[in-house]
Formats: C-alpha cells, structure tokens, sequence
C-alpha cells in the first residue's frame, strides 16, 4: 500500500492532487449536466447531437496538435496551467449563466464545447508532463496512475452528485459550481515550491516542431504500437456519454439521479484499475495488449444485459479495463519517450485518442439512434479488440528483437 501511494511523499505532488481531486469532481458534474440537457432538454433524446458535442470537444486536440506539444516542452508549464485552468473556468462559468437565464439553445454548447476543447488541447499535454518536474521520472509512472485515481474518483461522486443537484437545483448551478471548482487547482498552483521542482531537460535547437514528436514515434515500434492502439479504443470505444445516456434514457428509461449513478459505477472500476497501476513500476506491452481485449470483452458483455444493475456491474469491468489500457498508456508515453520531447509525444497521443473524437463519436452516436444503443455499444467493443490485434503484433516484434539480441 505505501508503494501505491508513494508520491503523495512529495509536498508538490500532494497539493497538486488535492487541488486537482476538487477541480476533477466540478469537470464530471458538468460533463454530466451537459450531456443530460442536450439529450432530453435540448434535443428529442437525440444521440448524434451529444457525439456532435464531444467531437468539438474533443477535436480541436488533433486539430492544434502543431501548437500544443510544442508549448506544453517551451514555456512554464506552471504559468501555461494558471492561464487554461483560468479559461475552463469562465467557460463553465458562462454556460452556467445562459442555462439559469433560460436563454441556452444547442449551438451555444457546441460553441462552449468547442472553446473548451480548443483550451484542454494545451491543458492536457501541459498538465501531464507538469507532473514530471514535480515527482520527478523515478516515481512517474506512479504519479500518472494517482492522477488517473484522482481522476476516476471524480468521475465516482461528480455524476452521482450531478444527477441529484439537477433534479434538486437544474442543470445551470451545476457548471456555475464547475466554474468555482477551478480555484482550487489555482490555489495549489500558488501554493507550490519551485525550489522543489525537477529540473526539466531544455529543448535543442534542433527539435522545435511537432514534426520532431512524430518523428521519434514512428521511429518507435514500441511507441507507434501505443498510438495506434490508443487511436483505435480513442475514436471508437471510449465514448461512454453516448452509452450510458442511450442506455439510461432509451432502453432503461431511468432520470437524471439513476443516469449519474451509472456513470459513477463504471468510476468505480476505473478507481480499481487506476490504483493497481500505481503499484506497478514500469509499463509493459502485453498489460496493454490484455487491458484492450479486456476493454472489448467488458463492452460486448455490457451490451448483453437485461437490466440496469447488471448493466452497472458490466461497466465496473469497462472502467476497470479502460483505466489500466489508458494509465498504462500514458505512462510508456512519458517513459519510453525521449524527455526532451516528452510534451510533443504527450500531445500526439491525446491528439489521436481524444482527436479521433470527431470520427467516432458521431458515427457511435448514430449507430444509437438507427440501430439501438446496444449495437452502438458492440461497435465500440470492436474497436478494443483490433488494438489488441495490434498490440500483439508488437508484443511478438519485442519478443523476436530480445530473442535476436540475446542470441
């Protein structure tokens, strides 16, 4: 147990993640609420609309791949995070006011969302390798997996607590409480010890493009491997507001209180898989490759069951298998790639995971709504199983190379 834990030792880290554990709470609540007022308040339950929204959400990552990288590896990172956390603020905050006035129509959330995206395109890369000057690599991996239980534990109390305070108070507090949400990873970033910091590596001369990052990926069999895994599960798998609303709305027929706990059950499980990640020191290609068919299996056998209990144990097992694929991802990003080029790899890989959005959550979307939130489902499942294909295949290129070395 105090292996799992065992960045928390670090003061910065520590503030950090008590600062985040809050904010992360506040991004689930309204991802909920969002999803909730466009399904059954802005559209007729209309599926496509909520991938509309997440493709704009999620899009603008690929789209500002060539900036994001590249600032989150030349400027402070502390200083970049002050300025996206500030941002994603006054945005919940300005949707929260449109939604109390009653005057929010659809195409002002696919603007905000896709406003948001534009600022977590930069937030993402930027926080992800933020963590390494404040753990430093030797307790990386582990610092990775406690962002990702923080991250889920959000994910566990946000939605439940959404779906009562919409019932409660409406959709409209629930991102002003968002917006208030932020001044605590403010406060932590305050509040931090630059004297404490690990030292980051200087960018050469030489490698100033996002050009550089994809260079040294494809260079990478290992690498290459993550990304196109993290692809394929990105743009077609991980699309569980389209799943869980679909399935809360259309075949459960459940309200707003049920549909958050749905969501905060499959949080349990990606609790689970995040806190086993951070007992484990190093990434490995053949956890990668059991969490995808992990990740494909728990899909298919969600799709299957009759009633929503049994639906809400099946997605324990999705986001048990979710969270140890992406944790274990992010990680063999950070620590198989060259730290000089730490923040341009990072990006790519949310780039094609998140970027993918745009292809996949629309086509998910109307799979939902021609075929039944099931198929949608199943459709998703598949996606797991093609990157486990892939992930064998590089399992077996690692094997053949050791064999090849140590004969």
């Amino acid at each position: 147990m105090r292996s799992t834990f065992r960045s928390l030792v670090n003061f910065n880290y520590r503030l950090w993640a008590a600062g985040a554990l809050v904010s992360n709470i506040g991004t689930w609540m309204q991802r909920t609420a969002q999803d909730w007022i466009v399904l059954t308040q802005l559209t007729p339950h209309d599926a496509t609309a909520v991938g509309i929204v997440m493709s704009l959400q999620f899009g603008p990552q690929f789209l500002l791949l060539p900036l994001t990288g590249y600032a989150a590896d030349r400027y402070d990172r502390r200083h970049m995070l002050v300025f996206t956390q500030s941002a994603m603020g006054l945005l919940a905050l300005g949707l929260g006011i449109l939604t109390l006035t009653g005057t929010v129509h659809l195409y002002q959330v696919y603007g905000f969302a896709f406003l948001l995206g534009c600022v977590s395109a930069f937030d993402g890369p930027t926080r992800q390798s933020f963590v390494a000057e404040l753990v430093g690599d030797a307790h990386l991996s582990n610092a990775v997996a406690l962002n990702s239980t923080s991250f889920n534990a959000a994910r566990m109390v946000g939605p439940a607590t959404a779906g009562v305070l919409i019932a409660a108070i409406g959709s409209g507090w629930v991102f002003v409480l968002n917006a208030v949400s932020f001044a605590a990873v403010l406060v932590a970033l305050a509040l931090l010890r630059p004297a404490e910091f690990h030292p980051r590596l200087a960018t050469g001369a030489k490698r100033r493009g996002v050009t550089d990052g994809m260079r040294h990926v494809w260079a990478r069999p290992d690498l290459r491997a993550v990304v196109v895994m993290f692809f394929l599960i990105g743009t077609f798998g991980i699309n569980f507001p389209i799943y869980i609303s679909t399935m809360a709305v259309s075949v459960f027929h459940l309200g707003a209180a049920e549909f958050g706990l749905l969501t905060s059950s499959m949080a349990i499980g990606s609790v689970t898989g995040a806190l086993l990640a951070a007992g484990r020191e190093q990434p490995r290609m053949g956890l990668l490759l059991g969490a995808a068919l992990a990740f494909g299996i728990a899909l298919m056998v969600a799709a299957a069951m009759p009633s929503e209990r049994l639906f809400a144990v099946a997605l324990f097992f999705v986001g048990l298998s979710t969270q140890t694929f992406t944790t274990t991802a992010h990680s063999a990003a950070q620590l198989w790639s060259d730290p000089a080029l730490r923040g341009r790899v990072i990006a790519l890989v949310l780039a094609v995971s998140a970027g993918g959005t745009p292809l996949g959550a629309p086509l998910i979307g109307r799979i939902a709504d021609t075929a039944g939130p099931r198929w949608a489902l199943v459709a998703g499942a598949s996606s797991g199983l093609v990157a486990a294909a892939v992930g064998a295949l590089a399992l077996m290129r690692q094997r053949r190379r050791a064999a090849a070395v140590s004969g």
